[in-house]
């Protein structure tokens, strides 16, 4: 997650245009959206915040999904040689990302006394 998110900072300019074109300052959501993985993927590393990461993650593979699939939909992601068809495989990758996000913050605990 954390170098994910560190790659909106190299290239920002193929992030932003990935964003649909009804979302207003497509630069600052992509910032955001960079900062909050690179966040979430720190608090991942120190149990204190692995919970909350978690959450927060969730929350952030929800709200760049529509990014995912206008991507998906146009046929291209700019900047990458990615197929149409790769385009559509990553729709359901979020999925397993949101699973393998509460899976090792918000469930990882559960079984265990505290």
């Amino acid at each position: 997650m954390m170098a994910a998110g560190a790659n909106h900072f190299r290239a920002p300019a193929l992030y932003a245009a990935m964003m649909p074109p009804w979302l207003p300052w497509p630069s600052l959501l992509s910032a955001v959206a960079g900062a909050c993985e690179v966040l979430g993927g720190a608090g991942l590393l120190l149990p204190r915040f692995r919970r909350a990461a978690g959450w927060g993650l969730i929350a952030l593979l929800v709200a760049v999904f529509p990014a995912n699939l206008h991507v998906a939909l146009e046929g291209r992601m700019p900047g990458f040689a990615f197929s149409p068809a790769t385009l559509w495989i990553r729709l359901p990758l979020q999925a397993v990302l949101i699973a393998w996000a509460a899976w090792v913050s918000v469930l990882e605990g559960r079984g265990r006394a505290r």
